[in-house]
């Protein structure tokens, strides 16, 4: 999980190198990309199971790689409206999200500090999205907002998909096919989708390293750890993205948009960790 937060935390940097400045050019050769290393990858583990693992994901999974697909339009297009900082902040609330998801549609309930987690959250978004008022942001955090919003739809769908022949569900087909989605509209959106060698080479690794080795370790992890323990550690991205770009092209947050991103990370990070002692608590007992 480490190993994921890690490679997500490049989108910032490399978006922030690229010369290419148009949008769903962009989107359509980093999710290309992405799909052609997950397509590879896929084949190389599951062989000729590739396509009964694909099929498998049936109309759930394929609801949940459109809502991937989504994070990957807004991801660029928050990039290019607001700075590095605001968008992997307020992409981090995909825990918060998630649980308010579970408690609207699946009845689950909330403990109460992830109440508090939510209301502390709040304020920082209220503290960013002034922020974003005053400095034409606004629209950028708008997007990067979409993103945690997309995922949790993503995930109530991806609760539902089932394996092959009674195995585990394999996450990995649904990444695999939002590629492909995510690439079609752009492919007429983006023509003639120029890019010089110097681009191609950093949606490249984009595509391949940010996207789909961070997803597919992601996808390893979920075998290994809890919920609590993936967003605690999840927040190497939140914490290193805007590190990258500071030092990369000395893009700095603002102090509204520090304390805001303060506000969100600390509570995203206190919450996870009541959490985990909370669980390790009732085992102890």
């Amino acid at each position: 999980m480490l190993g994921a937060g890690l490679c997500w935390s490049l989108g910032g940097i490399i978006v922030r190198l690229l010369t290419l400045a148009d949008v769903w050019a962009i989107v359509f050769w980093r999710a290309l990309f992405m799909a052609l290393f997950l397509g590879a990858l896929l084949w190389i583990l599951r062989g000729r199971n590739v396509v009964a693992n694909v099929r498998a994901i049936g109309k759930a999974g394929l609801i949940a790689s459109v809502c991937l697909a989504g994070q990957i339009y807004c991801f660029i297009l928050a990039l290019t409206h607001t700075t590095a900082a605001n968008t992997f902040v307020l992409m981090s609330l995909s825990p918060l999200t998630t649980a308010l998801a579970g408690l609207i549609f699946l009845r689950e309930r909330l403990a109460w500090h992830t109440w508090l987690a939510i209301a502390f959250a709040l304020a920082g978004i209220v503290i960013m999205f002034g922020e974003g008022l005053g400095s034409g942001r606004w629209l950028g955090n708008v997007y990067a907002l979409a993103i945690p919003l997309l995922y949790a739809c993503q995930i109530l769908f991806v609760r539902k998909v089932r394996g092959v022949a009674g195995a585990a569900p394999d996450l990995m087909p649904t990444v695999f096919v939002a590629g492909l989605i995510a690439l079609t509209p752009a492919l007429f959106l983006g023509w003639p989708l120029t890019a010089d060698a110097p681009d191609l080479w950093l949606l490249a690794l984009m595509g391949c390293v940010q996207l789909g080795l961070g997803c597919w370790l992601m996808t390893l992890a979920v075998r290994h750890l809890r919920a609590a323990e993936m967003g605690l550690l999840a927040l190497t991205e939140t914490i290193l993205a805007p590190l990258w770009v500071w030092l990369g092209v000395g893009e700095a947050p603002n102090a509204e948009a520090l304390a805001g991103g303060a506000l969100i990370v600390g509570a995203l990070a206190l919450n996870a960790w009541i959490s985990l002692r909370a669980r390790s608590w009732a085992r102890w007992r």
